[in-house]
C-alpha cells in the first residue's frame, strides 16, 4: 500500500507503518498498520474523549504507543472536536479525501494528525466527525458507488448522499441517543430495561414497530401509546422493547429516505449488529439494502488520507 519513498514531514518513513485511531466520545480503537496497509494489531477500550482529563491527551496517546508501537498516528472522530485534544476545523460539503487531507490538525507536528469533520452549512445545518473517514474510505476502495445513499447507524445516525465519491449532503437523526434516554429516564424505562438499541428482540414485534414508524408522523404520541397498549393488554410487555426499537428506527428511515433518489440501493455501513437491524428495517420499507463493515471502511479511509500527506 505504501511505497518506501513515502515519509512524514519530519522524515519518519512510511515504510515503518503507522497507527490509525478511531477516537470517539466513549470508546477508542487503535489499529497498527504495516507498510503495505495490512492490519498487524489492534486494541479497543473505553477511554473515549470524555474519560480523558484536562491536559491528559499526550499521556493517553503514549498509552496507545506502548500498546501498539512508537509510530506516527492518524486520528479521526471526536478527538478533533472542541471537547477533544486539538480542534480540527470542519471541511464544508461537498467534501472529499483531498479536503480532509488539507484540513488535518497536527497536535504533534509530523507525528500525529487529526482528520477534520465535515459540515453542512445550509439551512438544515449538520456536522459529522469520524463517519467521514469511513464514508470516503469506502468510496476510495470501491466498496460503495461514487453516487449512492449511505445509512450509518450509531448514537447519532447519519444518512449521507454521496456524489462523485464525495460527501454531498447528509442528515443526522438522534435515534440511538433517544433510545438511551428513554431507557434511562422516561416513563418507558421499565419496558426498555433489558432492551438494547442493536437488539431487535422478538422479530415480529420489531417489524410491527418499524411499520408503524414508517406510517406515522407522530413519534412522541406513538411512544406514549406503547405504554398504554401494555397497560390495556394490547401489547405483551415482553415485546414492548423490540416494538419501541422498531418504532424509532421506522421514524429514522422516514427522515433518511428523503435523500434517496429513484430506486437507490441503500448502503448500511457501521457495526455489524447495527447494520443488520437497519438493513432489516429498510427491506421492510421495500428498499434494497447492502451491509458494509465500518471498521474496514475506516482503515481504507485512514490509509487514503495518510497517502495524501506523505
Amino acid at each position: 500500500m505504501f511505497g518506501r519513498e513515502r515519509q512524514w514531514e519530519n522524515g519518519v518513513p512510511w515504510a515503518d507503518g503507522f497507527i490509525a485511531v478511531d477516537w470517539g466520545t466513549t470508546n477508542r480503537r487503535g489499529y497498527l498498520l504495516a507498510p503495505d496497509g495490512s492490519l498487524v494489531d489492534e486494541t479497543e477500550d473505553d477511554r473515549g474523549i470524555l474519560s480523558v482529563p484536562a491536559g491528559g491527551f499526550p499521556a493517553a496517546v503514549e498509552q496507545l504507543r506502548r500498546r501498539l508501537g512508537d509510530k506516527p498516528m492518524m486520528m479521526a472522530g471526536m478527538v478533533g472536536s472542541n471537547r477533544g485534544w486539538v480542534e480540527a476545523a470542519y471541511a464544508p460539503c461537498p467534501a472529499g479525501l483531498d479536503a480532509l487531507a488539507a484540513g488535518l490538525a497536527w497536535p504533534e507536528e509530523g507525528r500525529v494528525a487529526i482528520v477534520p469533520g465535515v459540515a453542512q452549512q445550509a439551512d438544515d445545518a449538520d456536522v459529522m466527525r469520524g463517519e467521514e473517514t469511513q464514508l470516503l474510505g469506502a468510496a476510495a476502495a470501491g466498496d460503495v458507488p461514487a453516487d449512492c445513499l449511505v445509512c450509518h447507524p450509531g448514537t447519532h445516525n447519519k444518512w449521507v448522499r454521496m456524489q462523485g465519491g464525495r460527501i454531498a449532503s447528509f442528515r443526522t437523526v438522534m435515534t440511538g441517543e433517544l433510545f438511551s434516554l428513554l431507557r434511562e429516564r422516561s416513563i418507558l424505562a421499565d419496558l426498555l430495561a433489558d432492551a438494547a438499541v442493536d437488539d431487535a428482540g422478538e422479530g415480529e414485534a420489531f417489524d410491527r414497530g418499524v411499520a408503524e414508524g414508517l406510517r406515522s408522523d407522530a413519534l412522541l404520541s406513538d411512544l406514549f401509546s406503547v405504554r398504554a397498549r401494555v397497560l390495556l393488554g394490547r401489547l405483551p410487555r415482553a415485546e414492548a422493547g423490540a416494538y419501541i426499537n422498531g418504532l424509532l428506527i421506522g421514524h429514522d428511515l422516514r427522515v433518511g429516505l428523503r435523500l434517496a433518489e429513484g430506486g437507490d440501493q441503500v448502503i448500511v455501513m457501521g457495526r455489524p449488529s447495527l447494520t443488520a437491524l437497519f438493513a432489516r428495517a429498510l427491506r421492510a420499507a421495500g428498499r434494497d439494502a447492502r451491509e458494509l463493515d465500518g471498521e474496514r471502511a475506516f482503515l481504507h479511509g485512514a490509509r487514503a488520507i495518510a497517502e495524501r500527506v506523505a
